[in-house]
């Protein structure tokens, strides 16, 4: 009954955070200066009809949110409009249904131009954070067996260089790496090769992705191994590793029976908030990379001012985030069940 309370807790926060989310995201658009009317389009000359039948057609032309008489919506305001008709409203019943505006500049539904990138940059952090976890995770606990020697020392110099390094930076340095041994240096897959059996496409893609997913790696393993070196540490301190010890159990059997299991939970939370955060980070590599993920919507909507788009997207990493969390939580209690105790 504990265990189930504790979870509809953690699932109810991570609902009205969303929601919260969801008010934020649309009034953080709206207090923007200029005109969206305007934004996408780079034209001084366009003139104030074709300006208003834009506004017409994206609803820019309806009261953002309108004042209120009672509580029922469907009576008309103070202010002579009806309620539904607001931006608000409208922007909320579009989300119930799966719908996140239209583009301004490719004049198509937001949802799907989010979509077909989303999965690219799935495949590209998912590759990276596996790598970077598996790295992290074999180079701390190592550095923790070999406490305060000089393999402990060159793997910190290491960790904390590889942490330090601004991902564009090392971006850049690897393409020109990369450009230099005809390693393919931007977009995900060779023109042409559409037409080519599965596995030629397959492995163009896995080539297109060594650079970017190497970039991610480095980055990120640094973090990973100086947390896991640090956490093992503290466990590796404890009276019932001690005991173990005096029990004859050799080193390989307490890291993997009693040591990693605990050293595991700060781990655990950073990966799975880095799993949100990254959605966004990735707009640095894809940029680099000219990967067609999530990041480079982003990029190019900003250069745009395709505000739809940058809406759906902050609103998809935003609530990426949320997610994450909650499965860190969960993830976090299933480590250790003293988390669930009230």
């Amino acid at each position: 009954m504990k265990r189930w309370r504790y979870l509809l807790g953690k699932i109810g926060w991570a609902f009205f955070t969303i929601l919260f989310v969801l008010v934020l995201n649309f009034f953080l658009f709206r207090v923007l200066p200029g005109d969206p009317a305007r934004a996408g389009v780079h034209d001084p000359r366009l003139k104030k009809e074709a300006v208003e039948a834009i506004r017409v057609r994206y609803g820019l032309d309806k009261p953002v949110i309108n004042c209120f008489e009672s509580l029922n919506p469907i009576k008309v305001g103070s202010c002579g409009v009806n309620p539904l008709e607001t931006q608000f409203f409208i922007y909320i019943g579009n989300l119930l249904k799966g719908e996140l505006g239209i583009s301004y500049h490719s004049n198509r539904p937001v949802a799907d131009v989010l979509l077909e990138r989303l999965w690219n940059t799935v495949i590209l952090i998912g590759a990276g954070q596996i790598l970077a976890v598996i790295v992290g995770v074999i180079f701390g606990v190592f550095a923790a067996w070999k406490a305060r020697t000089n393999v402990d020392y060159g793997a910190l110099i290491i960790s904390l260089i590889a942490w330090s390094l601004p991902t564009f930076w090392l971006g850049i340095i690897l393409l020109f790496w990369g450009s230099n041994n005809g390693l393919p240096i931007g977009g995900m897959q060779t023109p042409g090769m559409s037409s080519q059996p599965f596995f030629v496409r397959f492995g163009d893609v896995l080539s297109h992705m060594l650079l970017p997913t190497l970039t991610y790696t480095i980055v990120y393993m640094g973090e990973y191994m100086l947390i896991m070196r640090s956490s093992l540490l503290d466990v590796l301190s404890e009276d019932y590793i001690l005991t173990a010890k005096a029990k004859g159990l050799n080193t390989f059997q307490i890291l993997k029976d009693h040591a990693l299991k605990n050293a595991m939970l700060p781990l655990v939370t950073v990966i799975a908030i880095n799993l949100g955060f990254t959605m966004a980070g990735a707009v640095q590599i894809e940029s680099v990379f000219s990967w067609p993920g999530l990041g480079g919507a982003i990029y190019e909507a900003v250069n745009r001012r395709d505000f739809p788009v940058l809406q759906g997207a902050f609103l998809l990493i935003a609530v990426g985030v949320i997610v994450a969390n909650l499965l860190a939580d969960l993830t976090y209690s299933y480590l250790d069940p003293r988390v669930q105790t009230e």
